[in-house]
């Protein structure tokens, strides 16, 4: 291996392994973040959220609360036919 003129070798390993060892640090730290129940929690009720109302305007997005409740009154009138035949 060639080295530079000027550069400490010790010098400069021990800086790379500090440099590596914070690096790794903030990303374990960010791991530990992104795993906590506390925040996937709140990333999910922001997904559900998002789909409900427009992020930008605040809006209720009208056409995809139409569908959930189109979906969950065509379920509950499904089960009711089933269970009326089913007598």
């Amino acid at each position: 291996m060639a080295r530079d003129k000027g550069v400490d070798g010790p010098t400069e390993l021990a800086r790379e392994i500090e440099e590596t060892r914070e690096r790794l640090a903030g990303t374990i730290d960010e791991l530990i973040y992104r795993s906590s129940p506390r925040t996937i929690v709140s990333r999910q009720a922001a997904q559900v959220k998002g789909y409900f109302v427009d992020p930008h305007t605040g809006e209720p997005r009208t056409e995809n609360i139409l569908k959930v409740v189109g979906g969950v009154v065509s379920a509950v009138v499904l089960f009711t036919l089933i269970r009326r035949v089913t007598r």
